[in-house]
């Protein structure tokens, strides 16, 4: 199915999620809950954003689980501060003022609280000065970011990425290979990290595992299921498309593939169980005992049970879409491998 039918400007209003839901006639409460605060909580942090001076260049930008319109009483704040122009020294707001503002610091990782120039972003794609921080940072940019100030920079900064994917060599109805591939690089580069935190920070282990199996895992399925559909797509289409495409939060993009592709049984039983994820991480005592569970301990953990539980019903879902149904198996075989 041509993925052109799909009312772009409905999904980047959450309309696939919700079609997806009144079709099973399924409410999801909890995404829906996530998604408000998380409004509501872009709006309060641009408010107090709006007295720092900005370069008109600049864009401040939060990924995780704010980017993805999924915030719960214990998400991150990771946010950048996110340069349009070339690299250079003095940057406004800065950091340390962004940091001020906001209410919560970001996560330990290396890739946020700091500033990002979309030129690097863009010449240091692969080779070693494509560094894990730029990696993720480009990545998420395109897969889960939303702008809290600087609105205009920011999507002009997403269609520049996307632009560098989508060069001259990319051919009519075939999936942009240099995206697919890059795609592919980083949720590898997830997974091996995750082992890599494993040795150096024993703790919270758990929590980590069950966002990989999660979260994690329906992002690497809300790019890769784009991508796939530009088969369906000429060249001097794919940019406009994936830039609106991917506007719309990760999880609209995977409700509307369930929905494209006429897997609706499917796709209510995969979000499903991915609300119900989401509404336990909102729970501190859940939440509490992932992050103080010790390995060799999982036996005896409710918490943990639960959330491979919640974990294999997402993993069986995007399976089922990806090899249940012709047209994306096909486009898996093709190009998912080699």
């Amino acid at each position: 199915m041509d993925p052109r039918s799909t009312r772009l400007d409905e999904l980047s209003s959450g309309g696939g999620l919700a079609a997806l839901a009144a079709r099973g006639g399924e409410s999801l409460p909890h995404l829906m809950t996530a998604r408000a605060r998380s409004l509501r909580e872009r709006d309060a942090a641009s408010a107090r954003l709006a007295d720092l001076p900005r370069d008109p260049d600049v864009s401040v930008v939060v990924m995780g689980s704010w980017g993805r319109l999924e915030l719960t009483s214990g998400s991150d704040h990771d946010f950048v501060v996110l340069v349009g122009g070339a690299e250079r020294g003095a940057v406004l707001p800065t950091p340390a003022q962004v940091g001020d503002v906001l209410d919560k610091p970001p996560s330990a990782s290396g890739a946020f609280d700091d500033i990002a120039f979309v030129e690097h972003l863009t010449t240091r794609i692969g080779l070693r000065d494509d560094d894990n921080d730029n990696l993720t940072r480009r990545m998420l940019l395109v897969l889960e970011s939303i702008a809290i100030a600087g609105s205009d920079a920011h999507e002009r900064a997403r269609r520049s990425v996307i632009e560098t994917y989508i060069d001259t060599r990319v051919k009519d109805y075939r999936p942009p290979r240099f995206l697919l591939n890059d795609l592919m690089r980083y949720w590898r580069t997830i997974c091996v990290d995750f082992e890599g935190k494993q040795r150096d920070h024993t703790d919270k282990w758990a929590l980590r595992a069950a966002k990989l199996r999660t979260s994690r895992k329906l992002l690497y399925a809300s790019g890769l299921l784009p991508v796939l559909e530009c088969h369906d797509l000429r060249a001097d289409e794919m940019r406009t498309w994936l830039a609106e495409t991917f506007a719309a939060p990760p999880v609209d993009r995977v409700a509307d593939a369930f929905l494209r592709h006429q897997a609706y049984d499917t796709g209510i039983r995969t979000l499903t169980a991915y609300d119900r994820f989401l509404g336990r991480l909102d729970d501190g005592a859940f939440r509490d005992e992932l992050r103080q569970l010790a390995r060799g301990e999982e036996h005896r953990s409710p918490a943990w049970t639960e959330a491979r539980r919640l974990g294999r019903q997402i993993e069986e879902g995007l399976l089922a879409l990806l090899f249940d149904r012709d047209a994306l198996a096909r486009l898996v075989r093709q190009y998912g491998l080699f």
